[in-house]
């Protein structure tokens, strides 16, 4: 079993920045791929950021520019730094895993964006 713990969300005024982290433990044997998604109220769950295994980044439009993800222990461990906060980005981050076909989520995590 894997389990995924995010981590760094809160309320941030617009124009500021956050760092949400996600630790991944548990029989991880390999990792596919690991990214943050992100679901605000009222609207489906989308893509913000992800990483393959090979290093390949992928990021949605909307955070293009003002957005880093990164990886440490491993790879185990998947920040995403984002500055430059629009009150859109208010919403709930979830982290995921993909190993060997199967796919792990987190709990999530709340960032708040005032304006």
């Amino acid at each position: 079993q894997v389990q995924l713990v995010e981590s760094g969300g809160g309320l941030v005024q617009a124009g500021g920045s956050l760092t949400l982290s996600c630790a991944a433990s548990g029989s991880i044997l390999s990792i596919d791929e690991m990214g943050w998604y992100r679901q605000a109220p009222g609207k489906q769950r989308e893509l913000v950021a992800r990483i393959t295994d090979g290093g390949n980044l992928n990021y949605a439009n909307s955070v293009k520019g003002r957005s880093t993800l990164s990886r440490a222990n491993r790879g185990k461990t998947l920040y995403l730094q984002m500055n430059s906060l629009k009150p859109e980005d208010t919403a709930v981050y979830y982290c995921n895993l993909l190993t060997r076909g199967a796919l792990y989520w987190g709990q999530g995590t709340q960032v708040t964006v005032s304006s």
